[in-house]
């Protein structure tokens, strides 16, 4: 992995979406490890273990795979490039490098980023050729964090929570304006799961959406036609590398990518071969 030497957001947008993700991770994780799981299971007892070892999987799973996007470089910094340009190659005058194919310069980071998909600001920082597959088994692992949740806390917010009132609707649609306003364990608890509720909703659209990208190789700037196209397992071989059926597990297992990232394959370069 090619470390980044600057990891800090770069812009107070990014800076402030970066630590809201830092911090809700392990409030949540907190809010349903202690607090709803217990509603239904006895403390330490087998249930609860075995959701509690689950649960810490997947913060795992979270965590350093969202430190790896962060560490993880898909600049141009460090890499030797032609000076002459060739077909689909394109000069950047802030880089003041010619660039490789898909590669896209980024405003916000101001560099040019390999394979550059978008500047994510949960992140702080691109997601490029390196990064990819950091990227997608973390949006994978919040969908699954968040689904698993909101299922138990609509249980335990109907046990917990009685919509008998105007005033109890109004705070499921304003939750956190309740929260400030009413201040009581309950209304935490009815904004932590819908928060939970939201970030299930939110992470499925992105599944899908980039499962779409990754099978067609694909980037969001590509919007159409992608000549790089070989095929949907070659396709995922490009972002999460060899050992592509392992990388679910940890961020620590290397799967070395086939391609580097400065030079394609193409589906017409593949038929010559």
């Amino acid at each position: 992995m090619r470390v980044r030497r600057y990891i800090f957001p770069k812009s107070i947008q990014d800076a402030a979406i970066t630590s809201f993700l830092m911090i809700i991770i392990p409030f949540i994780y907190y809010f349903e490890i202690f607090i709803v799981l217990p509603h239904f299971y006895e403390l330490w007892g087998p249930e609860f273990i075995f959701h509690l070892c689950t649960g810490t999987f997947i913060l795992w799973n979270l965590c350093s795979n969202l430190m790896a996007i962060i560490l993880c470089d898909s600049s141009i910094k460090g890499i030797i490039l032609p000076s002459d340009s060739s077909d689909d190659w394109k000069f950047c005058a802030v880089c003041e490098s010619i660039t490789p194919p898909r590669s896209w310069h980024c405003e916000v980071c101001n560099v040019c980023i390999l394979k550059r998909d978008h500047h994510c600001k949960f992140t702080s920082c691109c997601i490029g050729h390196f990064n990819h597959r950091y990227f997608y088994v973390f949006v994978l692992y919040m969908f699954i964090a968040t689904l698993y949740a909101s299922i138990y806390n609509f249980y335990f917010i109907y046990d917990v929570v009685h919509f008998d009132t105007l005033g109890s609707l109004l705070k499921v649609i304003f939750p956190i304006a309740a929260l400030f306003v009413f201040f009581t364990y309950k209304e935490l608890y009815l904004a932590a799961a819908l928060l939970t509720v939201f970030g299930a909703m939110f992470t499925g659209v992105l599944l899908i959406f980039h499962s779409k990208l990754i099978l067609r190789n694909k980037t969001t700037h590509e919007k159409y036609y992608s000549k790089y196209n070989r095929g949907k397992f070659e396709n995922m071989k490009d972002v999460f590398g060899e050992k592509w059926y392992l990388v679910w597990l940890s961020p620590l297992i290397e799967s070395k990518l086939p391609q580097n990232g400065v030079y394609w394959i193409t589906k017409e370069t593949q038929k010559n071969k």
